[in-house]
């Protein structure tokens, strides 16, 4: 069956809405990954991590990876079924993200799953709940190459003067 140009776009937007989710947390932009989420969404982020509102999984989120030297969110494999102003989707993450304990580097890798439930309200799509399915994680020392010091996660960051001011 081939999409009609409606559920293309819609597919676009729901895609685009999860790249603004990984771009919120790698720049600690609360507002940012809470638009994302409907006001009344619920996250359930498994057993060991968050369970409670979309808008209070991004405040999670982001106070802890303050604690983090650095980190990046990427999505894949995004797979989208629509029925009508309702959608669910299954996107692979991968994070990776650098600590430093006991004064040594570490680097943290997660392999993982957002399960979301979508709605589309007042022409916009946004997170019902989403379900976050680790699949499997590490973490191991790590040697750095070099020192990166122009990657921000503030609005002093490149990406937002590529992007605009609003995003």
């Amino acid at each position: 069956m081939t999409d009609t140009f409606e559920q293309i776009a819609d597919k676009f937007a729901i895609t685009e809405q999860l790249y603004r989710y990984c771009r919120s947390v790698d720049r600690l932009d609360v507002p940012l990954g809470q638009s994302v989420f409907h006001e009344d969404a619920t996250a359930d982020y498994g057993p060991t991590s968050f369970r409670g509102t979309g808008h209070g999984a991004i405040e999670y989120i982001c106070k802890a990876h303050l604690h983090m030297l650095a980190h990046s969110h990427q999505v894949t494999n995004i797979l989208i079924e629509l029925d009508s102003e309702r959608a669910g989707s299954e996107a692979y993450v991968m994070a990776t993200l650098r600590i430093e304990q006991e004064g040594k580097l570490k680097l943290i890798e997660v392999w993982a799953r957002y399960c979301d439930r979508w709605s589309k309200r007042d022409g916009v799509w946004r997170i019902d709940h989403r379900d976050t399915v680790i699949d499997y994680d590490s973490v191991r020392d790590v040697t750095p190459m070099n020192h990166h010091e122009w990657a921000t996660r503030d609005p002093q960051d490149p990406s937002y003067t590529a992007l605009g001011a609003n995003r």
